[in-house]
């Protein structure tokens, strides 16, 4: 528990710089841009890859993955229903609330958490690789075709996921872990010097964010509190479920499913419902609300399980 605490206290301190500089006008929205910008395609790659390339990922990847996905599973189809039957929701805006209510701020808040709470940024590894690989493009795709005059082909549907550094990074990671190959000095050090600016770039990135992004407000907020609910609530009690009740996990590994599926809506929800025009309101207000009460869930779920 104290090493959990200890983790989240460094991370908000690093997040409050981000907060502090962005109030004093040292950094504005186009430098927090440029470092999330950094951060996903040059530090976060090189972090992944040699943290996977060192992980044990036929221990890591097997459970956790099963778990994870079963706790994706049902906040969705619980959305969908409620989104489909009830309120006869349009299949784009289905699409972002769904995304709202299940996936997961693995990379901005994933990797810092998996790495100052849980003592290792692998374990955030199998929700990224569902994420990047499987929902991300499933949900693209949808988007797309609900899009006026969209068109998507196979062949842009099996790119896709290839088109994202951190997919392409924690493959070659996994690919050296199973391989048994070990990276050159002259490649593994750059690598890792360059990986180490990952997890400070995201948060001072995310504290400016926080002090300079849009306001709280305007969105549905009875859909806002459902997806809150399944997205804070509900998909890590169904984690945890999952993963001591019907795959036998336990100790560390059961507290990291727990906790990463704990971790609130990721940023770049927002960023595909203002770029289709499909829900904005929602998924920026949902981003906010999980995002202030991940702290408090994860503190409970260290608390009980740690």
């Amino acid at each position: 528990m104290t090493g959990v605490l200890d983790g989240f206290a460094t991370i908000s301190v690093v997040i409050a710089v981000g907060v502090l500089l962005g109030h004093l006008g040292v950094l504005d929205l186009d430098a927090q841009r440029l470092l999330q910008h950094v951060a996903f395609h040059v530090g976060s790659p090189a972090l992944l890859l040699t943290v996977m390339a060192g992980a044990d990922v036929h221990g890591m990847v097997s459970r956790n993955l099963v778990a994870t996905a079963i706790a994706v599973v049902v906040p969705v189809a619980i959305y969908v229903s409620v989104a489909r039957l009830v309120w006869r929701r349009p299949l784009g805006e289905t699409v972002i609330g769904s995304l709202a209510s299940a996936y997961v701020n693995a990379g901005n808040l994933g990797i810092p958490i998996a790495t100052y709470v849980l003592g290792n940024a692998a374990l955030v590894a199998p929700t990224l690789m569902m994420q990047l690989l499987l929902l991300q493009p499933l949900a693209l795709l949808l988007l797309d075709a609900d899009s006026a005059g969209g068109r998507v082909t196979w062949g842009q549907a099996l790119r896709r996921p290839f088109a994202n550094p951190l997919t392409v990074a924690t493959l070659l990671g996994v690919v050296l872990s199973l391989t048994g190959t070990t990276l050159p000095a002259v490649v593994d050090a750059p690598l890792r010097m360059i990986g180490g600016l990952a997890v400070p770039a995201m948060l001072l990135g995310y504290g400016v964010a926080l002090r300079l992004g849009p306001r709280f407000g305007g969105g549905a907020p009875v859909e806002v509190a459902l997806t809150s609910v399944l997205k804070s609530v509900v998909q890590p009690a169904v984690a945890y479920a999952a993963a001591r009740f019907a795959l036998g996990m336990s100790g560390p590994a059961l507290l990291a499913v727990t906790v990463t599926s704990a971790l609130p809506t990721a940023q770049n929800i927002f960023t595909h419902a203002t770029r289709y025009r499909r829900a904005e309101a929602v998924a920026r207000d949902t981003i906010l609300v999980t995002t202030i009460s991940c702290l408090p869930i994860t503190i409970l779920v260290a608390a009980l399980l740690g």
